[in-house]
């Protein structure tokens, strides 16, 4: 699995504090968004050419892992 966290910062000053991909205001939110309504990755890529298919990867493994603690959690 990819560490989402060379490629996913929570900064106050950025987005409201929101997973944003680093060194872009891109949120985790919105990646998985475009996902979610049927956008490949090659089409985000295109969208957004600041983007690469290894931090697209690190918003999916970003809310795997959120998905495992609230799991852990509960």
């Amino acid at each position: 699995m990819i560490d989402y966290k060379q490629y996913i910062a929570i900064n106050s000053a950025v987005r409201f504090g929101k997973p944003t991909i680093i060194g872009t205001r891109i949120t985790v939110f919105d990646v998985l968004n475009w996902l979610a309504n049927g956008m490949s990755i090659n089409e985000i890529i295109e969208d957004f050419p600041e983007l690469d298919e290894n931090q697209i990867k690190a918003c999916l493994a970003y809310a795997a892992d959120r998905e495992h603690k609230i799991q852990i959690a509960s």
